[in-house]
């Protein structure tokens, strides 16, 4: 006779032959524990895991827990945002968090460097909030941001906007003075 088969912490008696075996329980993984007493089995309750952020504190503490969502979904839907925003996307690689601040994000950056609006896929005239112009050093957009002819929301570090960075230094501290 086979032994029976109940959920893990529930109590079956078993259709064993051998005398000494009282109970049968499920463990974690699926396998049968076989008690001797009540006091012989100790079988931990089962976790639950609903949210990410509880689950590096169980891996540490929990030998078994269940994960009441998908582990991968933060990383694909990362991944359809960034197609969405016609970002190129790399199957090999995929940030599912970040920790602390970030310096062309978080603070004030020339516009070449933001984050939010990248300099080679969006397009120049757009910027966030803490973007400065690279040639004033003032807060995007400065007046001279969208002329036709060298707009400011083109420049970045190359020769030719750091001479332009330069005599604009010069001109505001000779009218300075």
């Amino acid at each position: 006779m086979a032994p029976a088969v109940g959920s893990r912490g529930s109590k079956r008696k078993s259709g064993s032959t051998n005398a000494s075996v009282k109970e049968e329980r499920r463990g974690c993984g699926g396998e049968a524990v076989a008690c001797v007493s009540e006091d012989d089995c100790v079988i931990s309750p089962i976790v639950v895991l609903k949210k990410r952020y509880d689950m590096k504190r169980y891996e540490q503490t929990e030998e078994c827990f269940i994960l009441d969502f998908d582990p991968d979904e933060a990383a694909a839907d990362l991944g359809s945002v960034k197609a969405a925003a016609g970002w190129k996307v790399d199957e090999d690689v995929a940030v599912i968090s970040e920790k602390g601040q970030v310096a062309c994000r978080d603070y004030p950056h020339s516009r070449h460097l933001c984050l939010k609006f990248p300099f080679d896929k969006t397009l120049h005239e757009s910027h966030c909030k803490l973007c400065y112009c690279y040639v004033c050093d003032t807060a995007a957009p400065c007046i001279y941001w969208d002329y036709p002819v060298y707009g400011h929301c083109h420049a970045s570090e190359n020769d030719d906007w750091k001479a332009r960075r330069e005599l604009t230094k010069k001109i505001a501290n000779k009218n300075l003075n």
